[in-house]
């Protein structure tokens, strides 16, 4: 048997987990109500329609990264609100601080995974789907402070909940478009918009655009010099239309700028 993933989710027809096992080839598994819309996704999760053909680059990191992962495709769950909520959480933040603050929201407020993930001793035991939009936009003031998400991050999803069908929407319009639309929501800006569309729509040009990490990273790999954003910018130009793959592609080989400096310390935003 390959490798393994399970996948606890919320679809339009209710809860559903979400089994896969790599081999040969893909095979899946499913429990809930929401089986046949997980497994009729299955294909757009797993990058069908994601197509690079168009995308032949020269220059020689990206090929040695080809070459470690011919077959990279970018994958869309087709499922914005699910998107957007861990992508709000994480603006501004260690990856530390809104992993577990989300962790904390979804196990006190998501409903808990059907099939196995409800059987004790299973590798799925436990799993939580997210919780839907209307279950968000319920979640009190202190609850989002005790899980270290501040107001200004609290009332973008909150404010968003009563859009979620429109955001849902996005998935059937042009990238461009679904970009401009995500945007005008209070409090999102380039960075999250790209979250979003990366995770949701697969989109293969939505580079993490204002990323504390991404644009040292990508001008590392490409003109060998960590710069920021607005150069980073510049030098995924000629890639656009794949500005995404190719940071993809950086993060395959692991190039990063060298670390200096102590760690920061991680703040609370709770009131003394």
């Amino acid at each position: 048997m390959g490798r393994e993933w399970f996948r606890a989710m919320g679809t339009p027809d209710g809860p559903a987990l979400l089994h896969l096992v790599e081999g040969q080839e893909v095979i899946a598994y499913a429990w809930g109500p929401g089986t046949d819309w997980a497994l009729d996704h299955l294909p757009a999760l797993l990058g069908e329609h994601d197509d690079p053909s168009d995308f032949r680059p020269t220059h020689p990191v990206l090929r040695e990264a080809q070459r470690r992962a011919p077959g990279l495709r970018v994958g869309r769950t087709d499922a914005v609100w699910e998107a957007f909520v861990p992508a709000v959480i994480e603006q501004k933040v260690t990856g530390r601080e809104a992993y577990a603050g989300f962790r904390r929201l979804v196990r006190a407020h998501g409903t808990p995974a059907p099939g196995p993930a409800r059987q004790p001793g299973h590798p799925a035991y436990g799993l939580i789907c997210p919780p839907g939009p209307e279950v968000w936009a319920r979640i009190p003031s202190w609850t989002w402070l005790r899980a270290g998400v501040e107001p200004a991050r609290s009332r973008t999803i909150v404010s968003a909940a009563h859009r979620a069908a429109a955001l849902e929407r996005t998935l059937g319009v042009p990238p461009d478009e679904a970009d401009r639309r995500l945007q005008s929501l209070p409090g999102v800006g380039p960075w999250t918009s790209a979250e979003v569309r990366q995770r949701a729509h697969g989109d293969p040009d939505a580079w993490s655009d204002g990323d504390y990490h991404v644009p040292g990273m990508v001008t590392l790999a490409l003109v060998g010099e960590a710069l920021d954003n607005d150069a980073a910018r510049e030098v995924l130009e000629p890639f656009r239309g794949h500005r995404y793959r190719v940071q993809q592609l950086v993060e395959v080989l692991g190039i990063r700028p060298e670390r200096r400096g102590p760690r920061r310390t991680l703040p609370t935003h709770l009131p003394n």
